[in-house]
């Protein structure tokens, strides 16, 4: 892949320097439906300079082109960012979908927080979107900025709970095995963080080999995930909607009384914890689409 811009090839070779000195967490986000639900939230409330700005840097062909022909809409382009797994020139991005913040049951030191994260990535991201002269740039920034509003507000990609077995983290919830039922009523393997990625199984599913729901599925899931979640709540600073690091706080907090409160480890989890789970899961989608578009309202304002 070739960078266009100057400061994102500077952030690219810092990546780099971090990614030779640490090894990443693997957290991957919400999954195809969780981000889609985002966008379709975020979509619905973008002003008209914004619309038609989305829709021409959606329109300009960047690489990878077999991936990118497959997200030229605003929902679809969402996932976007997570489509890139296979593709090696783009292993580099991947320690920019999270920010580890750590916390501890155990007394156990807390490591350093990388600088080189999900918050800076919106930022420089957001930086080629106001101020870049080119669209290439441009049209790949706005796919990661739509990808990474959604990632910093689920709690796990802000959140690490650090323990005397993983003095490192869990990995955003990577490293906690848990067991969930499947639809024939069998127990399976999973982990924690990929339970949190499917709305705790009330998402909309991704099919085989990563393929995203359908997106006749999506609207009546994101009309769930804002019903008892107005875009009228104080405390989602909608006329702040570059406070990054806000979002990454909240999501913390959610991480630590929320998702690891009352999680059972190697055991399939209570429908008490589930039905108090899929809440706030729903809340962040809500509270993400909403800021979403207010960034991006902010951005290309009327």
């Amino acid at each position: 892949m070739k960078n266009h811009c100057p400061l994102f090839k500077r952030a690219l070779s810092i990546v780099i320097a971090c990614l030779i000195l640490c090894t990443p967490s693997i957290s991957l986000g919400w999954g195809a439906g969780g981000h889609m639900m985002t966008a379709h939230i975020a979509f619905s409330r973008l002003n008209r300079k914004a619309k038609a700005k989305v829709a021409e840097l959606l329109a300009i062909p960047i690489n990878p082109a077999a991936v990118t022909a497959t997200s030229k809409d605003f929902v679809n382009a969402s996932h976007w960012a997570d489509d890139l797994r296979p593709f090696a020139e783009f292993d580099s991005f991947k320690p920019l979908h999270f920010k580890d913040l750590f916390f501890t049951l155990d007394g156990t030191t807390l490591p350093e927080i990388d600088p080189n994260n999900i918050v800076k990535a919106l930022e420089d991201n957001v930086e080629i979107l106001k101020t870049s002269n080119d669209k290439t740039a441009q049209a790949q920034a706005l796919r990661f900025v739509i990808h990474f509003v959604g990632d910093i507000h689920q709690p796990l990609h802000c959140t690490a709970l650090v323990s005397r077995a993983n003095p490192h983290g869990d990995q955003g919830g990577n490293l906690v095995k848990i067991k969930i039922r499947a639809d024939d009523g069998t127990l399976k393997d999973s982990n924690l963080h990929s339970y949190w990625d499917g709305g705790i199984g009330a998402f909309p599913r991704s099919g085989p080999n990563f393929a995203p729901p359908a997106l006749k599925t999506i609207g009546p899931a994101a009309r769930l995930a804002m019903r008892g979640n107005p875009a009228t709540v104080r405390g989602l600073k909608l006329d702040d909607p570059f406070n990054f690091d806000l979002w990454a706080e909240e999501s913390f907090w959610f991480g630590e009384n929320v998702v690891y409160k009352g999680m059972r480890a190697e055991r399939t989890q209570t429908a008490a914890y589930n039905k108090r789970a899929l809440k706030y899961a729903r809340r962040r989608v809500a509270w993400g689409g909403y800021r979403l578009a207010a960034l991006l309202n902010a951005i290309w304002a009327q």
